[in-house]
């Protein structure tokens, strides 16, 4: 029989077991029997656990030992202080509560911050038990500072982790094979079924869901917002072609400007995927701008909205056209997302401002803005940060209060045992207190059969760790805690003589951490992210309706493109609306980052499946998301006023989908049913040849968001499906219509 062979994650959780446990085990013993400073010893062990094995710092072996060091002035100032408190039992629990607070907070940062934040508690927490000794603090810290280099040196050197993907690469690939779609569309080959299978999967991999969390940017700086924003938009450019591929009436007769821009998209597009390998360098946006510019001038121009010899080809090549400026548009905001990410560009090259809001502050300024825009009950990583601090402020005063021996091991349980919902925390703290009540016998019968032979504790420790480091975070947490119970008293009772009551007292400070970070669970948003991913989709679903209704308002009544920026109106409009939609715009988001938050946690919670069961929410953000960069774009191709019989449709179609949107806030068990209204055929007949397009435009974009607005109630895929007509076609056009944000 063949063996079978290792599963990846068994293999990186073997290796950085054995990383780990060859920098804990060089330090301590070192300092334990070479130097003879237990208090060098036990930070030196320590420390390499914390950043190690406790924290999940992402990426490869230098980006690991980079963030390691990032974190060490952090280690060392949190050791200080934790040592500086505990002169008495309130000065550490008030540090606690502080700290546990702020540090936690820091993951709104980031994959690499929120990797670091459980070692970090460690430090303050190892420091801030009795006995006060402030008089250790030079062997506490050159103890850290030992682990901390030991471990360096092992991430880079034993076995280091391979590096990973960054998504720029990502990015680049999904941008050559858009720029090849493209040409070949500008080349007549158009109806191509295989191609746009090939798009949808290579935008399927954009998702930041499908990255490894190290190359996620999720970051608050312009690099990462930039990343993030040009993955969005090459991700509509891949939509929107695969689109254009499977529809049967795309091969049309040949339009030159539509081929010219197909070309212009091609050229874009591989030039940016060319400066994010920094094989050139990165290019101006404002050449693709002018190609688009022009083919929104003739495209609005009486002549060129229609062909002879088919009474229906008019309507059908404005819908080409229509779906075409769908993916300039984007593939234009992906190079202008590249060019602020890398290209250090700090306008938005005569785009829409509000798209690239982050271009223009400093990075300190969109690090205030990160945390500030966290600062609210809603925001589930303020209530994670809340829950931590409280659950160690609170064993901290337990351990003082009754004087407990090993204390440590309290607060070491909460920080590590607890979850972001109550019903995770009780399934986890069940099977801990199983695994180290089985840990702890093992280590009753250890120490009694060693019979005080440091020796045999010696020899156990290092097989332990190994054991411990590489099977505990993949067996899960009966695991992790009965071996973990073993390694601590085999450290243990090499730096005091000890007997089996040992085993008794980690025994019970780990019930003693799982009851308090049970009770915490209870009592602080119990539900986790799910209740907050509700709200704050239904928040973000009545904020966009009105938004919606703002923006059809700009688009028919524009004067002009020259005077729209988004969907502010134009500058005929009254300035109270003006400001109205502004308000909209600035509401949306804002809610729109809240609700990606509790998505993105709620997608790491156990015990529930957002994708089998209940209403689809990564739709939900997806049609938000679409319903914003619409009011973007859409108002910037109005090419003149509407009559009125098209502006009287135009708003009692927006004011349905904003109605159906409210209505969807709700989500009704069976799901909402979003219907605008279809567009006339005598206000197509009535409306000026300049004009028709920007109403195709408005029809389809409405109709993509009612398409998507339906399917939120109901089970799905965990992404929008293709967006139908009443009639059962799919939509050609429509400002990113099935663009998703990548769970």
């Amino acid at each position: 029989m063949p063996k079978r062979p290792l599963s990846s994650g068994r293999v990186r959780a073997a290796r950085q077991s054995a990383r780990v446990t060859v920098a804990t085990a060089a330090g301590f013993y070192s300092a334990l029997y070479l130097l003879d400073q237990p208090v060098v010893a036990v930070y030196a062990l320590f420390a390499p656990i914390a950043l190690g094995v406790l924290s999940p710092i992402p990426g490869g072996g230098r980006d690991r030992a980079r963030t390691i060091l990032f974190a060490l002035p952090a280690a060392v100032a949190l050791t200080a202080l934790g040592t500086a408190l505990a002169v008495t039992t309130a000065s550490a629990v008030a540090g606690m509560l502080v700290i546990g607070f702020a540090i936690s907070f820091i993951s709104a940062y980031g994959p690499a911050a929120a990797g670091v934040v459980p070692g970090l508690l460690l430090f303050y927490v190892l420091a801030c038990f009795p006995p006060y000794e402030p008089d250790t603090l030079p062997q506490r810290l050159g103890g850290l500072l030992a682990g901390v280099v030991l471990l360096v040196l092992c991430e880079l050197l034993l076995l280091p982790a391979p590096s990973v993907q960054p998504y720029r690469a990502r990015i680049a690939a999904a941008l050559d094979l858009a720029s090849a779609s493209a040409l070949a569309f500008a080349q007549g080959h158009r109806h191509a079924p295989e191609r746009a299978r090939r798009l949808r999967e290579e935008g399927l991999g954009l998702r930041l869901s499908q990255a490894p969390p190290a190359s996620r940017p999720t970051g608050a700086g312009r690099t990462d917002r930039g990343l993030a924003q040009a993955g969005s938009a090459t991700r509509r450019v891949l939509n929107q072609l695969a689109r254009m591929a499977e529809r049967p009436d795309s091969a049309t007769a040949a339009d030159p400007p539509s081929d010219a821009l197909l070309r212009g998209v091609a050229d874009g597009c591989a030039a940016t995927a060319g400066a994010l390998r920094g094989a050139r360098a990165v290019p101006a946006p404002e050449s693709l701008e002018e190609m688009v510019a022009d083919f929104v001038a003739v495209r609005g121009h009486p002549s060129g909205t229609g062909l002879a010899g088919d009474a229906k080809a008019p309507q059908r090549l404005l819908e080409f056209r229509s779906g075409l400026l769908v993916a300039a548009d984007s593939a234009l905001t992906a190079q202008a997302a590249v060019a602020v990410a890398i290209g250090g560009r700090r306008d938005s090259a005569g785009l829409p401002p509000e798209q690239f809001w982050y271009a223009r502050p400093s990075t300190t300024r969109l690090l205030v803005l990160r945390l500030t825009g966290n600062l609210t009950l809603r925001s589930v990583l303020f209530q994670n940060a809340v829950r931590t601090a409280v659950g160690l402020g609170a064993a901290r005063l337990v351990a003082g209060a009754l004087d407990l021996s090993h204390g440590f091991w309290v607060l070491l349980a909460v920080l590590t045992l607890g979850r972001t919902t109550a019903g995770a925390t009780w399934s986890t703290v069940r099977s801990a207190a199983v695994g180290t009540l089985v840990g702890a016998l093992a280590a009753g019968v250890l120490i009694f059969e060693a019979g005080g032979h440091v020796e045999v504790y010696a020899a156990v420790l290092v097989p332990a760790m190994f054991v411990a480091f590489s099977v505990g975070p993949i067996a899960g947490p009966a695991w992790a805690q009965g071996l973990f119970t073993l390694v601590v008293s085999a450290v243990f009772s090499q730096l005091a003589t000890a007997d089996w009551r040992l085993a008794e007292t980690r025994l019970l400070d780990v019930l003693a951490g799982c009851t308090i970070g049970l009770v915490c669970g209870v009592l602080a948003w119990p539900a986790g992210a799910h209740a907050e991913v509700r709200r704050g989709v239904a928040d973000v679903l009545r904020s966009a309706g009105p938004l919606v209704q703002a923006t059809v308002s700009a688009v028919v009544r524009a004067s002009g493109a020259s005077g729209v920026s988004g969907a502010s109106g134009s500058a005929g409009d009254p300035p109270s609306r003006r400001r109205a939609a502004e308000e909209a715009l600035r509401l949306t988001r804002h809610r729109l980052r809240i609700a990606e938050g509790a998505y993105a946690q709620y997608r790491t919670e156990g015990g529930r499946d957002p994708v089998d069961s209940g209403p689809d929410w990564h739709l939900a953000l997806s049609c938000v998301s679409h319903a914003v960069i619409g009011s973007h774009w859409l108002p910037r191709l109005a090419y003149g006023p509407a009559p009125p019989e098209a502006v009287r449709w135009a708003n009692e179609s927006a004011g349905r989908l904003a109605a159906a949107m409210d209505s969807a806030a709700a989500f009704p068990p069976d799901g909402v049913r979003a219907s605008p209204v279809p567009l006339p055929h005598e206000v197509v007949s009535a409306a000026p040849a300049p004009v028709l397009p920007e109403l195709v435009d408005v029809d389809t974009w409405l109709r993509t968001l009612a398409a998507e607005l339906t399917a939120i109630g109901g089970s799905g895929p965990d992404g929008p499906p293709p967006a139908v007509r009443g009639d059962g076609t799919r939509p050609a056009g429509g400002r990113d219509a099935t663009a998703g944000k990548g769970g």
